[in-house]
């Protein structure tokens, strides 16, 4: 008896037929390991990475700022754009040398600490502050607090040097420091720090200032705004404008989960894994910047 062989199906209804739904357990490990390698990443570039792309960002800003000094287009105020760089901040005492950025804003200062827009730049005539991170992205501003009175502190601006010396280092409930000569020159370097511990933290309960004065100052245009914004003061927060960003963020964590798990049906998990890592990575790294604005600048 000669057997018959039922016909083949088409492509087109063989194309129709449904790919095997995801277990249970590619889920949950495709979860589980998605969340794990985000919250790491995060973690690891708040406390490290974040320093590097801070250097990487300053040695650019060194390289614009030197090249308006030497052209003349430097800013002196009073308004300047957000994020172009206003001076260079030397501390001899802790070995700090960072150009400084307008705006106070947490994001605003991962590249560089920042100046508050509504006091006049460093060396004018006036008080002018600082904000610098105490913990994070590089934490240029971390050991403000050993400064003592007769430190030096000495800032290039557009309109020349100025070396100031500081007058001492104030917490919340401290005394205001004596009101500023007429013809002097005051700077405030602002941060944060963890009270009863001189380790970093991620979670600082207080600001640290440290007042600084010059004896002679540089002249001061008209015009400063009189008031910044809540997000641009010390330990503000920019959740207003953050929040949907990061919800695009998340969703986008989400979609490269769910693309991981319909890939691991199809592929083998170590190929799905070597390809998606990147991605996910670079995702974190976005997220990571989104979710320190919801965070204190001064962190």
């Amino acid at each position: 008896m000669t057997a018959v062989l039922a016909p083949r199906p088409p492509a087109a209804a063989r194309a129709a037929v449904p790919p095997p739904a995801p277990d249970a357990w590619s889920v949950v490990s495709t979860t589980s390991l998605m969340v794990c390698l985000v919250a790491g990443w995060m973690l690891v570039q708040l406390l490290y990475l974040g320093g590097l792309s801070h250097e990487r960002a300053q040695d650019e800003l060194y390289q614009r700022f030197r090249g308006e000094l030497a052209s003349g287009t430097a800013p002196i105020g009073p308004v300047t754009e957000v994020g172009a760089p206003v001076a260079l901040l030397s501390v001899p005492h802790l070995g700090l040398r960072e150009v400084v950025t307008e705006g106070t804003a947490s994001g605003d200062l991962l590249d560089a600490p920042g100046h508050l827009r509504n006091t006049v730049l460093p060396g004018q005539l006036g008080t002018s502050a600082v904000f610098g991170r105490a913990s994070t992205y590089g934490a240029p501003f971390a050991r403000i607090g050993e400064l003592r009175a007769g430190d030096r502190i000495e800032v290039t601006t557009a309109q020349g040097e100025t070396a100031f010396e500081v007058i001492g280092v104030r917490r919340a409930g401290d005394p205001l420091p004596q009101p500023r000569p007429d013809e002097a020159a005051r700077l405030v370097l602002v941060s944060a720090e963890s009270s009863g511990s001189r380790l970093p933290s991620l979670s600082p309960d207080r600001v640290v200032y440290v007042d600084a004065e010059a004896e002679k100052a540089l002249p001061t245009p008209a015009g400063l705004p009189r008031v910044v914004p809540d997000p641009e003061q010390a330990m503000g927060t920019e959740a207003g404008a953050a929040l949907p960003l990061l919800t695009l963020c998340l969703g986008l964590l989400l979609a490269l989960t769910l693309g991981v798990v319909a890939a691991r049906q199809r592929f083998g998990a170590g190929l799905v894994w070597v390809v998606t890592t990147p991605v996910v990575i670079a995702a974190a790294w976005l997220t990571t910047d989104v979710a320190m604005r919801l965070l204190p600048n001064l962190l």
